[in-house]
């Protein structure tokens, strides 16, 4: 599919060494896809000399917008960053690494001209370790409770979309960003297709199995009332067991005259209660705490420094 204008957004974080192979090969991709395109790089406060590289890159290509986030927000606060920034009419997001390989973008713009909003490119066979495999099904669980979509089970950071999405969510504001959340704010047209997953051309992926983590938890608890349903559900299963227990001293002290025996059953019955409740406040309490922390109106990210095709760097907050 050959579309009239494209924005490629990519977010980076310590992939100084890939970065030049990452460009040269979008360049011998994107001409054949669209007649107008740019490229977006977010340095997403790296602790090597990525932005210093994209800064000498943006001379070699008349496309490349860099933008340099103030600290680390994580790879959603740049994305957004990035979709904000886009000027064209599709976007693509992909990761820095060229595990999403650039030759394969066309297939997410055929499956997009079908009539979808929202397209994934789901691997064919992922390039990660068994924690990482395991930990990313435990993300895409969650997703799925948040966004109520099926397709959520196969997303990726390899997504295309229409740009006009981002009218849905132009004016949220948090320290809490799930992209793939935000477009289903704007449609509910989603689709996958297959792509070809490569091995990193350089380094070890900044998704650890415990950054996966939280971030599910941080979709299930900011954008999902799940929790607050399983708690519920939880209080409700107990208090049956609760009226179950009674309803057995009770019969049995009317037929045999006598009580439930024994100290360890009525302290284990206690325990019981008492861990549901606390389990209980303790999911109130993540709610409260998101509560409180968008209430403090923190940004989702703040720019250093953004180099624009054709002008001259510049200084802006967001």
């Amino acid at each position: 599919m050959y579309v009239n204008s494209l924005s490629i957004v990519i977010p980076v974080y310590n992939s100084e060494a890939s970065l030049e192979a990452l460009l040269a090969r979008l360049g011998g991709s994107l001409p054949a896809l669209s007649e107008n395109y740019e490229v977006i790089l977010v340095n997403d406060g790296s602790l090597d000399r990525s932005w210093e590289k994209i800064a000498t890159l943006s001379q070699e290509y008349s496309w490349l917008h860099a933008i340099n986030m103030m600290r680390n927000y994580g790879q959603h606060n740049a994305l957004l960053a990035g979709v904000r920034a886009a000027q064209y009419e599709f976007i693509i997001t992909m990761d820095d690494d060229l595990q999403h390989p650039p030759e394969e973008l066309h297939l997410l713009l055929e499956k997009l001209d079908e009539g979808h909003d929202v397209v994934y490119g789901t691997p064919q066979h992922e390039q990660h370790g068994l924690w990482r495999d395991i930990a990313s099904q435990v993300t895409k669980l969650a997703l799925q409770s948040a966004m109520g979509a099926e397709t959520a089970r196969k997303v990726s950071a390899l997504r295309a979309f229409r740009t006009r999405l981002r009218d849905a969510f132009e004016n949220y504001q948090g320290p809490f960003v799930s992209i793939d959340v935000l477009l289903t704010w704007a449609t509910t047209r989603f689709a996958s297709v297959p792509v070809r997953h490569d091995l990193r051309l350089a380094g070890k992926s900044n998704y650890t199995f415990r950054k996966l983590v939280i971030h599910a938890l941080n979709m299930m608890t900011g954008f999902s009332v799940l929790p607050l349903q399983l708690a519920s559900m939880l209080g409700f299963l107990f208090a049956l067991f609760g009226g179950i227990v009674l309803i057995y001293v009770l019969g049995r002290y009317i037929i045999q005259g006598g009580s439930v025996p024994g100290f360890p059953f009525l302290a284990s019955t206690i325990a019981i209660f008492s861990g549901v409740q606390l389990f209980a406040l303790g999911i109130i309490g993540e709610y409260l705490a998101r509560m409180h922390f968008r209430m403090m109106d923190k940004p989702s990210y703040v720019i250093r420094e953004e180099i624009i095709p054709g002008g001259e760097p510049s200084h802006e907050s967001i």
